[in-house]
């Protein structure tokens, strides 16, 4: 099946939409590294778009009607977004779900530290990453300091032109001989991510000067104490805006496109929406990377929570029919694709695997070797988006995560697909997948944002 470069139905009146809209987009990934970010600007962007909170609504004892466009956020990590349709929701609503956390990593709860008069921070990496990939790059901070008495103070350091970044340091190829010999899932150790945050001691102290010396800048500069580590959210993530990259601009390199940038694409979609039959929906959610638990993350009731609350305030009180909602809804799972890479052609199939510029890649089934753990979607429901999508002049392309046996991964899909709705992964190819710097298209970020509008206007 011969798929055509999508840049060429691109010509110079509509060249610039397409890099217009990654412009956009590499500005929410550059502002937004972390969940919490993420959120904060996903509201933002609702906001500017007439989008109410849903906590309004039911302050006030508002009616939810048709036309309107309502969001609400979960413990600062996850939004949802809708804009309501014709159609009762016990039909069925359209959904885009996506994740909004990254690999990473994470500081300890007791995290400073000091070893031979410099000063380190512990951390705990987050999600499946390349350890060794971390080591010596520039990097920052990022995170929340929740002090006892209810405050918080949020940071950011390493990202303005005049701050100090930060650096987990590496051996040196003289002494590295025994280094050199491990795996690379062995040559840095968890352990060993250790953040070098100073040297200077602080005069006066008696021990640990350098450890004491930032402690006085955690005071003085940043309003928090050592002791309110214990409950912070800190963290540590690559410095640095994203990027144009490449001669002709056409791809962009930043840190979190996976997923990022299915998560933008499908706001985006939802806002770009007109008025529509089925409620459009845009489901921004935490915690994929480790599994999906917990409060913030797709195991968690809030979708569903959510769901009756506003099928509530259209005078729809029955979990009958929130359950009949959720079961008639379809879903396309907003998350990325592994791009092929010609450097390392051998761990693909080439007939079933993404390619860039060739558009949005559905992913049928993920799962590992045997298809574990993975949603695959019914062919009814394939053959619909298939239709939607050519119909809508959308470049699309169908995709696995590797070869049979080289690995495989895990989405959201499930997890939906639990309560009985349709679901199809559907993303944006990423090159350098959960390294510090991805690489995407701005090709398929476009065709991406084009066919989530589409699946919104026209899933029944």
């Amino acid at each position: 099946m011969e798929i055509k470069n999508a840049w060429e139905k691109y010509n110079d009146d509509n060249f610039k939409v397409v890099m217009d809209f990654a412009e956009g987009y590499k500005k929410f990934i550059t502002d937004a590294k972390t969940e919490r970010e993420c959120v904060t600007e996903a509201v933002a962007i609702c906001e500017a778009n007439g989008y109410v909170n849903l906590d309004t609504y039911i302050a006030e004892g508002k009616e939810i009607k048709t036309g309107d466009k309502v969001y609400v956020t979960n413990m600062k990590k996850n939004l949802l977004a809708f804009k309501i349709g014709s159609v009762p929701f016990e039909k069925g609503i359209n959904i885009l779900g996506a994740h909004i956390d990254s690999p990473r990593i994470d500081l300890k709860q007791n995290p400073l530290y000091e070893d031979t008069e410099l000063a380190l921070l512990d951390t705990h990496y987050y999600g499946g990453i390349k350890k060794y990939q971390w080591v010596t790059l520039p990097l920052a901070l990022h995170g929340v300091v929740v002090k006892k008495d209810g405050s918080s103070v949020n940071f950011v350091v390493g990202e303005d032109a005049n701050d100090p970044v930060l650096v987990i340091s590496d051996l040196l190829p003289h002494l590295s001989a025994g280094q050199m010999k491990k795996s690379a899932s062995e040559i840095i150790d968890g352990e060993d991510l250790n953040v070098l945050i100073g040297s200077i001691p602080l005069k006066g102290e008696e021990k640990e000067k350098v450890k004491g010396y930032m402690k006085k800048i955690l005071k003085d500069k940043y309003n928090f104490e050592e002791d309110d580590f214990i409950s912070a959210e800190i963290e540590v993530v690559p410095a640095g805006a994203a990027r144009d990259l490449g001669l002709d601009a056409s791809m962009v390199i930043g840190y979190g496109h996976d997923d990022r940038v299915c998560a933008y694409s499908s706001l985006l979609a939802l806002l770009e929406a007109g008025d529509l039959e089925r409620t459009g929906c845009c489901f921004l959610v935490d915690k994929e990377e480790v599994g999906s638990q917990g409060a913030t993350g797709a195991h968690s009731a809030f979708f569903e929570n959510t769901i009756a609350e506003i099928m509530a305030l259209m005078g729809v009180d029955s979990n009958l029919k929130v359950r009949r909602a959720l079961a008639n809804s379809k879903m396309l799972s907003s998350d990325v694709s592994a791009a092929f890479d010609p450097n390392y052609a051998s761990v693909n199939e080439r007939k079933n695997t993404a390619y860039f510029s060739k558009g949005l890649a559905l992913n049928k089934y993920t799962g590992s070797r045997g298809k574990g753990g993975c949603n695959d979607a019914n062919a009814e429901f394939v053959g619909q988006v298939r239709a939607i999508m050519d119909n809508n002049g959308v470049t699309w392309q169908t995709a696995e995560l590797g070869r049979v046996d080289a690995g495989g991964g895990g989405t959201i899909a499930c997890i939906s697909a639990n309560y009985g709705m349709e679901v199809i992964d559907s993303g944006v190819p990423v090159l350098n997948m959960h390294a510090p710097w991805e690489v995407i298209s701005k090709v398929d970020l476009y065709e991406a944002k084009q066919g989530y509008l589409a699946f919104l206007k026209d899933a029944k």
